[in-house]
């Protein structure tokens, strides 16, 4: 069985990666967009996450895209700069493959050494169990539930919170410095 290979996204796997995320807005509750970006919107989205020096990964296995994951600071403000809000997606023939686990693993090792401290898991869905158990299997504790939050194919969706530590975490200082955090921008 051929490798998985994780690495950062091009230009040419956005296709891949616009298709993979299509799939989720229409068929699933993890994405509470109801519809699907373009491939267009898809590359603005990677550019500011990655301009942002944060990193987008994709998992490739036997020559295609079988999942994609990134890292966005978790809100705009400035004190919120060590905190990022991890996002995975799976293509649907290589769910419960390992795909998810790896690509959310080497994110986790990407932010760290750049600096984050902590990791915010916002899932789509209470009954994602899924999702929630990739996030468990990882290291992420429960941090909350918005009940009834989305609204999305008829019925009344949960927004689950999940939260890892990066890192030194809170066990050291971060730098008053309203600016990154003490980071080199991946490339």
């Amino acid at each position: 069985m051929p490798a998985m290979h994780i690495r950062d996204a091009t230009d040419a796997d956005l296709e891949a990666i616009t298709a993979i995320y299509a799939h989720h807005v229409r068929h699933g509750t993890g994405s509470f967009e109801l519809e699907p970006p373009t491939e267009a919107q898809m590359r603005e989205r990677r550019d500011a996450v990655s301009t942002a020096g944060w990193p987008w990964l994709v998992a490739e296995h036997a020559g295609r895209i079988a999942g994609f994951a990134y890292a966005n600071q978790y809100r705009p403000r400035p004190a919120y700069r060590y905190c990022v809000e991890d996002s995975v997606y799976v293509a649907p023939d290589r769910q419960r493959t390992g795909t998810g686990r790896t690509l959310l693993g080497q994110l986790i090792r990407r932010c760290e050494s750049i600096g984050a401290r902590q990791m915010v898991a916002v899932i789509g869905d209470s009954a994602n169990t899924g999702s929630i158990g990739l996030h468990l299997a990882l290291g992420f504790e429960a941090a909350g539930i918005l009940r009834d939050s989305g609204w999305k194919f008829g019925r009344w969706l949960d927004t689950v919170f999940m939260q890892r530590a990066l890192g030194a975490g809170a066990g050291a200082p971060g730098t008053e410095d309203p600016g990154q955090p003490e980071r080199s921008r991946p490339r």
